[in-house]
């Protein structure tokens, strides 16, 4: 798997949150992968799990499963590299 090329990658990215008794998938196999310098929208209905994967993206969020890598560093891993390089505005 080369992520150095990528901006952003995912490989098979799930989030479960819990609620009570159930389980939440926010989630589900999402696989993208975004080359450096590419335009990139994310767009989806309400529910759809954007803002739990751009949390996963900077870091502010842990993967449940799958991996995911911003220019090259894995989220779970190099979490101060990324935090250095990027800006997120909500």
């Amino acid at each position: 798997m080369n992520t150095k090329d990528s901006a952003i990658k995912t490989v098979d990215l799930y989030r479960f949150y819990k609620k009570g008794k159930r389980i939440i998938e926010a989630l589900k196999g999402v696989n993208i992968e975004v080359e450096k310098g590419e335009l990139f929208g994310l767009l989806g209905p309400n529910g759809a799990g954007k803002t739990t994967l751009i949390k996963i993206l900077t870091t502010i969020l842990l993967p449940s499963k799958g991996k995911a890598f911003v220019l090259g560093n894995d989220v779970e891993k190099n979490t101060l590299k990324i935090r250095e390089r990027i800006n997120m505005v909500s």
